[in-house]
C-alpha cells in the first residue's frame, strides 16, 4: 500500500497578550472536576484555583528567563485542557495586609498536571513553597489537602474525587521532595532511567546521554537525561490507615 507523508513543523507560538497572561477577573480555570470548598479550604491552609499568580516567576528563574515566560508555560498548559488545573497556596496563618482578599500569605503553588479520568489516577505536581514558608506546616499540608482531594469519595467529608490512584514524580536526585512524599504515606514504586530531557540549567540533576550525541547538530541530543522517582498512594493505602495519616498533618 502506498502513503504519503504530510508532516510539517508546527509554526512557533506567538506571544500571548497580557490580558491572558494576568486575567481577566474572574479567571476561568477550565476544569472538568468539582472543587469542593470544604476539601480544599481548611482553617490554616487552602488552594485557591488560579491563573498565574507573578510572584511564582521569583523562584523559577533557571528555566524561564523573563516573568512574561514563566505565565505564558503554565497558561498554555494548565486552561487549555479540561483535566489539569493550579492552586495557589493561601497559609491563613500568616495574613497579608497588602492583599487581605487573600485571606493570608501567598506562600507557594501546587498542580495537578498529570490527570487520568480513564484510569481514575491524579498525580500533584508542579509543586513549590516560598523560602518564608519553608519548614513549616505549609508543605505538608498542601499535599495533604491534594490527596484528601484525589482519593477521598465524593461521598465521604471532606467530599473528594474519588480517584484510585494519586502518584508522585520526582527527579531521582531530589531528596527533598521523595523525602516529602515518603513523609506523607506515598510508596516508591521505581525509578524511570533517562525519564526526562533537562534544561541546560538543570543539568546538574541529570547524567549525560549516549556516546555520540554530541555528534548530531539537534540540540536536544546534548542535554542531560534525568531519572524520574515514582511513588504513589492508592485507594487501598488510603482505606488502611492512609487517610489518618495524612489527615493529621492538616493543622486543626
Amino acid at each position: 500500500m502506498s502513503y504519503v507523508d504530510s508532516y510539517s513543523p508546527p509554526p512557533p507560538e506567538s506571544h500571548l497578550p497580557h490580558s491572558e497572561l494576568y486575567g481577566p477577573d474572574p479567571y476561568d480555570i477550565t476544569y472538568a472536576f468539582p472543587l469542593p470548598e470544604e476539601t480544599l479550604d481548611t482553617p490554616s491552609l487552602k488552594l485557591v484555583p488560579s491563573g498565574c499568580q507573578l510572584e511564582l516567576f521569583r523562584y523559577y528563574p533557571r528555566v524561564w528567563h523573563t516573568p512574561p515566560a514563566f505565565p505564558a508555560s503554565l497558561e498554555r498548559f494548565f486552561p487549555r485542557n479540561p483535566h489539569p488545573t493550579y492552586f495557589a497556596v493561601i497559609d491563613k496563618t500568616r495574613p497579608d495586609a497588602a492583599h487581605p482578599r487573600r485571606g493570608g500569605g501567598l506562600a507557594g503553588g501546587v498542580g495537578l498536571p498529570s490527570v487520568s479520568p480513564a484510569n481514575l489516577q491524579i498525580a500533584p505536581g508542579s509543586i513549590l513553597v516560598f523560602p518564608e514558608f519553608q519548614r513549616t506546616h505549609v508543605a505538608r499540608a498542601m499535599v495533604a489537602v491534594c490527596l484528601n482531594y484525589i482519593l477521598q469519595l465524593p461521598s465521604a467529608s471532606p467530599p473528594g474525587v474519588g480517584s484510585r490512584r494519586a502518584q508522585w514524580c520526582a527527579n531521582a536526585l531530589n531528596a527533598r521532595s521523595v523525602g516529602l512524599a515518603e513523609r506523607m504515606g506515598f510508596r516508591r514504586e521505581a525509578t524511570l532511567r533517562h525519564a526526562i530531557v533537562l534544561p541546560d540549567e538543570l543539568a546538574p540533576y541529570g547524567r549525560k546521554g549516549r556516546p555520540g550525541d554530541d555528534d548530531d547538530d539537534d540540540e536536544i541530543l546534548k542535554q542531560s537525561s534525568g531519572d524520574t522517582a515514582v511513588l504513589s498512594v492508592c485507594w487501598d493505602d488510603w482505606e488502611n490507615g492512609g487517610r489518618e495519616k495524612v489527615q493529621a498533618f492538616i493543622p486543626k
